[in-house]
């Protein structure tokens, strides 16, 4: 019997999730999405953070070429013009408890690129090696009945019609209305948590100037222990010899979107070396604000009964505030959990998958959640959560092992697994990184940038700001 499986969304997590199917059998597997699609790696309006930065972290790179076993979907991105970043070496990074220092031994690697680069090269990665077909609809709603659902309804100029499926993935993003298509069904009552820091991004691109190409991807971090709102900036490079910078700042430190505030709100940070980057080089866009940033769960794992044929991944599932750049990764690995239940089960229409589907893909969710949330509290103004004393006694521990990480390479080591989601949180309290947060670090705090002579030399030769 022919098998047909429908993805309502042709973003990362879409796309991630037909490639599955059609690796596990599926006769047909036809992606929806309400935008028309770009020829390139150009903005669509159906991603309202995709003018933003985003950084593909090391274990979200690694479940995607799990994901696409063969392809080389690396060396496909860096072709196109991403950048391998080192975390040990490859970045200027100002945190809350000082500067990181640099290490001459080389730790995880994440990609850097317009997010618009990532989703076209995934696109056209999945499109040459799969049969699956991608389809312009505006999907409004689930059919079939509490115990399974049995296909979607697209809205038509002529009026709404049915597209049958064996299962049925949601992968619409930020913007999913699964809640109520569940509610229509009879299954309601679903938890929703929504924690708003009130974080605008606002982000330029600009031409990396003459001699520049190799300055390391530079960011100030937003501090969440101080008075005031959180407050950050980074350059990173992305293809076509170009930088994407974004500013952001939490409620009450919301950046502007004029070009002179948006420089005057960089060189207004703890370090003003993002500004200074930037005063010397050429503008090639406006400045783009976006709002759509709050931290949003929806606990579909918890509801007492769950359709047969229907999964949510990605961001349909939980969102997170982009600025911890872990959307990418977790929509991986929502993604890999649906192929190896698929590999288990063996059918899109086995007894169980959807729900075991589901319940794997908020686990894969929860680690980055939890680091989300547990910052993104500690803002002034911040709407949906307050920290708990188990948060503050976590954030104590945190702070610590920051600030150890600054200098002890055993502290840095840990962070960059955690943050880099190639382990989950406990990695932070295995006996070697107890340790080294016990002990700190074993080096004085540096008080500027750990620049290269010839990084130094291409900041002074930059900044027109005279500082």
């Amino acid at each position: 019997m022919s098998r047909r499986a429908v993805v309502i969304g042709a973003g990362l997590a879409g796309m991630l999730a037909a490639a599955v199917l059609s690796a596990a059998g599926a006769d047909e597997v036809v992606v929806l999405d309400r935008d028309e699609l770009p020829e390139g790696p150009e903005h669509r309006k159906g991603l309202p953070q995709g003018r933003h930065a985003h950084l593909l972290m090391p274990g979200g790179m690694e479940a995607m070429e799990e994901l696409l076993p063969g392809a080389q979907l690396r060396k496909r991105l860096l072709a196109a013009g991403a950048h391998e970043i080192s975390l040990s070496s490859g970045m200027l990074a100002l945190t809350s408890e000082g500067w990181l220092r640099r290490w001459r031994r080389e730790g995880p690697v994440m990609l850097t690129c317009s997010r618009a680069l990532v989703d076209w090269v995934l696109r056209e990665t999945v499109r040459e090696r799969t049969p699956v077909e991608i389809r312009r609809g505006a999907v409004v709603g689930l059919t079939g009945s509490a115990g399974r659902v049995r296909g979607v309804r697209i809205a038509e100029p002529g009026g709404d019609t049915d597209l049958e499926a064996d299962l049925v993935v949601d992968a619409s993003g930020r913007g999913t209305r699964v809640v109520s298509w569940l509610d229509r069904l009879g299954l309601g009552g679903v938890r929703e948590r929504a924690v708003d820091s009130g974080l605008v991004n606002a982000s330029r691109v600009y031409r990396v100037p003459n001699g520049a190409g190799r300055f390391p991807l530079t960011i100030v971090q937003p501090d969440p222990y101080a008075a005031g709102p959180g407050r950050s900036a980074m350059v990173m490079p992305i293809e076509g010899d170009r930088w994407l910078v974004s500013c952001g700042g939490s409620r009450g430190g919301e950046p502007p979107a004029d070009p002179e505030g948006f420089l005057r709100y960089a060189l207004s940070l703890p370090d003003p070396i993002v500004g200074r980057l930037i005063s010397g080089a050429e503008p090639l866009t406006d400045v783009h604000l976006s709002r759509s940033t709050s931290n949003v769960r929806r606990y579909l794992e918890e509801l007492p009964h769950w359709p047969e044929g229907f999964v949510v991944l990605g961001d349909a599932l939980a969102t997170f505030n982009p600025a911890y750049g872990h959307g990418m990764s977790v929509a991986a690995f929502g993604a890999r959990v649906l192929g190896r239940e698929l590999a288990r089960g063996g059918d899109l229409r086995a007894p169980g998958l959807a729900r075991r589907v589901v319940r794997g893909a908020a686990r894969s969710a929860d680690a980055a959640w939890s680091m989300a949330v547990s910052q993104d509290v500690l803002y002034p103004g911040v709407r949906g959560g307050r920290p708990s004393a188990a948060d503050r006694v976590l954030t104590g521990y945190t702070r610590r092992m920051m600030r150890a990480a600054t200098g002890s390479y055993p502290a840095a080591s840990a962070i960059w697994d955690v943050t880099g989601l190639l382990a989950p949180p406990t990695r932070m309290f295995r006996p070697g990184a107890v340790l080294a947060a016990v002990a700190g670090s074993p080096l004085p705090p540096s008080v500027s940038p750990p620049l290269t002579p010839a990084e130094r030399e291409v900041l002074r030769s930059l900044d027109r700001t005279g500082r």
